[in-house]
């Protein structure tokens, strides 16, 4: 494996992946609501993704797989799209960035629910740093938090939402490729998001943050992330991509003024610990991100 390269495929995509917030709330002070900009990040990406997916002639899905695959553009796509950026215009991206990774936590909740895994020890414990962290974040723990109680929902959602990634994606990737699932999941997104969305007029300024989010931080993101998996171990890989918060945080702060009192710091900490705990316990963090 050509480690090296593998570490800077990872590492741009978790930075690519982290300024999804501070661009989404820039669109936002120019008068862009929430879920257009999440119905947009479905239509965009679609076309990179569909010429991929007919370049590698990967492009059907098994009449048994459509209510996966469905429930993959439903619960993936459309959910964790609009209920992610809802998050960062309630909470801030800091916090939405910092609550979405409470998602190895769900992940190892659903996995015993639905895949029959075991929930060990340390899942158990990672589990409860999770929810100790989401206290500290909210301010139920130490105080001195003005996290509303709209953005801490909003943002633990987020986390559930993204969690389903890995379920649909152990039922879905061993046999579909990344393009082929996202060609499906994401028409359905945008179409089950049309009735919430209120377009609005854009100038070039709005254009170019959504074209970022969507080009950026979604399709070339999990590009060169699978890519940084064919010369890397995915559980470094995991653990680099946890980088993904410290950049939404840092831009958070620099471009907003945003940040965590002392209790949600230790609460940030708290839930990248748990990550990280999850990660070298074994358990690969893995998007759906098969090449084609």
């Amino acid at each position: 494996m050509n480690s090296a390269k593998g570490y800077l495929y990872v590492f741009t995509a978790a930075v690519l992946w982290g300024i999804t917030g501070p661009l989404a709330k820039y669109a936002f002070s120019l008068g862009i609501e929430p879920l257009e900009i999440a119905f947009w990040r479905c239509v965009i990406p679609f076309f990179p993704f569909a010429f991929q997916a007919i370049r590698g002639g990967s492009l059907t899905i098994a009449k048994n797989d459509i209510p996966l695959v469905g429930g993959f553009g439903l619960i993936c796509i459309a959910a964790f799209y609009g209920v992610y950026q809802l998050a960062i215009q309630e909470g801030g991206a800091a916090l939405a960035c910092v609550l979405m990774y409470t998602s190895p936590a769900w992940v190892a909740i659903a996995a015993r629910l639905f895949l029959k895994e075991k929930l060990t020890p340390v899942k158990l414990a990672a589990v409860c740093a999770t929810l100790l962290g989401v206290a500290g974040v909210s301010g139920v723990l130490g105080g001195g938090s003005e996290v509303t109680g709209l953005a801490l929902i909003l943002g633990v959602l987020s986390g559930m939402t993204y969690a389903m990634y890995f379920i649909f994606g152990k039922l879905l990737l061993p046999r579909y490729t990344t393009p082929q699932l996202f060609i499906w999941g994401l028409p359905l997104g945008a179409v089950l998001l049309f009735p919430f969305v209120e377009f609005h007029d854009k100038t070039p300024y709005v254009w170019g943050a959504i074209f970022a989010i969507c080009i950026l931080s979604t399709y070339l993101a999990y590009t060169v992330y699978c890519a940084g998996l064919v010369h890397l171990e995915a559980t470094r890989a995991s653990i680099i991509a946890t980088i993904e918060p410290v950049v939404a945080s840092s831009m958070a702060f620099v471009w907003w003024g945003e940040h965590f009192s002392f209790a949600g710091y230790i609460g940030s900490a708290l839930i990248l610990g748990a990550v990280l705990l999850m990660i070298l316990d074994g358990r690969k963090h893995q998007a759906p991100c098969t090449q084609s």
